[in-house]
């Protein structure tokens, strides 16, 4: 099945089409180089491959008229050429992924992009070595792993083929045959930094494929992006949601006072500002985690009738596009009420093109989830939202993360099992905390621009790469106190994004907008672009 993928993708590998033009050196002949756009490639094997690269702006020269197609690619070169390959954007990380890739550093944006997609690592120590040459066995398993090839069986017939790393060999026969990187006199040439001529080729060939040049040019397919607006006003929520990716506003407008009332908060402004800019706003209906005057709505049909007509009303007289509801703390002898109001909201907005949205937590087997009804909370409402945060909530006896990958999983499938992902939405946190190791239950809230200033102040917190986690952690000295926090950033949310993507989720949405740093919509955008690459 590989064979025939890769015959498919790259039909030149299928005719017998030998790269040998990828080794031996280059000469060039400067006087010879009239019209091209660099004065050392007019001899150079990979000329017209430069040249192409070079009018779409993939790559660029080495100081006045000069490519230099003999010198070496580092790793920080090869990274860039990924991510402008696929029409990636560059993410400013407030936290480096890397000791060695200072923020500021002209590569340092493609790095942090090309790590955060897993299209380049870096080494075991910490440090991604940015300056250093890139073998061709190690371009190999790059651009087998960007272009997702998978790795077949067998080995290649090069005369060098005992001196390929045990971790490159299956990556070098993945490339060999698809035609991309093949050796030249029978050899491979493992060790050998691969150079920028052999790049641009390279480079080339991918391009052939029709596939990668439409992604490069396509718009990343978001799907929902819902965003929750709080403690902003409305001038600076629409301030914060022009510079996100969030195509659904959620303000929080409605709040249940008593049994048959709730209290009407909207601002006409916003909605009419989202109307103007293509963008849906749900207006939030939460309880403010009032149990007993929740109970009151739910166990009387009267109250319900009476808070469905009115919140129908509102949502006509505003012009909204339907109700976001956040129920939280409902007893467990509310269920079959909760399930009640949602069926009889559902069954009055739809009628008049209106969608409603209804908030859930992950279901762990706590009295906290007791009265989600996720079947048939999913068979009313058109999206069940899950709130993938909170793992670890404020006061906790037991420090932790906020939303760790694998808690956040293992709650998504959970309720995949009930709701069809077409109809699930993903809440995942612009939010952490900082716990205190030395107090027992004490934490303090932090929003991700509050982290990373805190984290930017230590000088001496022990950093580390939780890799089951899916995010960094750092421990810290204050006073006589000592602290940790479970890190959230665009390198952590980028990997839950990818694991909601998977599994064909109708969407994201963020709690809350203008808490996030500015990279995190960069990353989530090239998650969501990179995610729509299918060779199958």
């Amino acid at each position: 099945m590989l064979v025939k993928v890769l015959k498919r993708l790259f039909p030149f590998a299928a005719a017998g089409w030998v790269a040998s033009a990828l080794a031996g050196t280059v000469a060039y002949a400067p006087a010879e180089a009239a019209g091209l756009p660099f004065d050392d490639i007019s001899s150079s094997f990979a000329k017209q491959e430069i040249v192409s690269l070079y009018e779409q702006g993939l790559v660029s020269g080495v100081g006045s008229r000069m490519f230099q197609p003999n010198r070496p690619v580092t790793r920080a070169e090869f990274a860039t050429l990924l991510i402008r390959l696929f029409g990636l954007e560059p993410v400013d990380s407030a936290i480096p992924s890397y000791r060695d890739t200072p923020n500021g550093a002209w590569y340092y944006g493609s790095v942090e992009a090309a790590s955060q997609l897993g299209l380049l690592q870096g080494m075991a120590d910490g440090t991604f070595d940015p300056g250093a040459p890139l073998t061709r066995e190690q371009a190999a398993v790059a651009v087998v792993r960007a272009l997702r090839l998978g790795t077949p069986e067998g080995t290649v017939a090069y005369i060098d083929a005992r001196s390929i790393s045990p971790w490159a060999a299956a990556a070098v026969a993945a490339a060999d045959r698809a035609g991309l990187l093949r050796g030249d006199a029978g050899s491979f040439r493992p060790q050998d930094p691969i150079t920028r001529a052999e790049a641009a080729v390279l480079f080339s060939r991918i391009e052939q494929n029709a596939v990668w040049t439409a992604i490069k040019a396509a718009t990343p397919n978001l799907g929902l992006q819902v965003g929750w607006q709080y403690q902003q006003t409305t001038d600076q929520f629409i301030a914060s949601v022009r510079k996100s990716n969030v195509n659904v506003l959620v303000p929080r407008v409605f709040f249940l006072d008593d049994a048959a009332d709730f209290t009407d908060n909207t601002d006409p402004a916003l909605v009419q500002w989202a109307a103007a800019n293509g963008k849906q706003v749900w207006g939030m209906f939460g309880n403010r985690s009032d149990a007993a005057k929740t109970h009151a709505l739910l166990s009387d049909p009267d109250s319900r009738k009476s808070v469905v007509s009115r919140l129908t009303a509102l949502v006509q007289k505003y012009g909204m596009d339907g109700i976001n509801l956040d129920f939280e703390n409902v007893g467990e002898a509310d269920r079959a009420g909760l399930t009640s109001f949602v069926t009889e909201l559902a069954s009055s907005l739809h009628p008049i093109g209106k969608k409603l949205s209804v908030d859930v937590s992950p279901d762990l087997g706590s009295d906290w989830t007791a009265a989600f009804d996720y079947a048939e909370l999913g068979k009313q409402a058109d999206y069940i939202v899950l709130m993938g945060y909170d793992e670890h909530w404020s006061g906790s006896a037991t420090p932790g993360s906020v939303s760790s990958l694998p808690w956040l999983e293992q709650g998504l499938d959970t309720l995949l099992d009930a709701v069809p992902a077409s109809r699930t939405i993903v809440g995942l946190p612009f939010y952490t905390r900082k716990w205190s190791l030395s107090a027992k239950g004490s934490s303090a809230d932090l929003t991700l621009a509050e982290q990373d200033k805190l984290i930017a102040s230590l000088g001496s917190a022990v950093r580390s790469w939780n890799g089951t986690l899916g995010q960094y952690v750092f421990t810290f000295s204050q006073g006589s106190s000592t602290y940790r926090i479970w890190a959230e950033n665009s390198r952590s949310l980028t990997l839950k994004a990818e694991a909601a993507a998977q599994r064909g989720t109708a969407g994201l949405a963020y709690w809350f907008v203008g808490a996030e740093t500015p990279d995190v919509w960069a990353s989530l955008r090239n998650a969501a672009k990179y995610g729509q690459v299918h060779f199958d």
